[in-house]
């Protein structure tokens, strides 16, 4: 799908999509919601195993800081 294509589908500019493409923080959150959407880009919903990936991922990264600027475990269950 082109810029124009996916512009088009989207309901706003070409111009519009290059913002979204580059982060413009002028871009409205719909916009960029819808945009994501026609891209198959999943902003909300993914699967638990997807999150548990992504946080092992994390503490692979984390690991390999030193102690002290490494993050501490925060407990948001409420």
């Amino acid at each position: 799908m082109t810029a124009a294509d996916l512009a088009e589908r989207a309901g706003v500019s070409p111009v519009t999509i290059r913002k979204v493409e580059r982060g413009d923080p002028t871009v409205s959150l719909g916009v960029a919601f819808e945009v994501a959407s026609l891209v198959g880009v999943a902003l909300v919903g993914e699967s638990a195993e997807r999150r548990s990936l992504d946080m092992d991922r994390l503490g692979d990264r984390l690991a390999v800081l030193p102690k002290r600027v490494r993050r501490h475990e925060v407990d948001d269950d409420f």
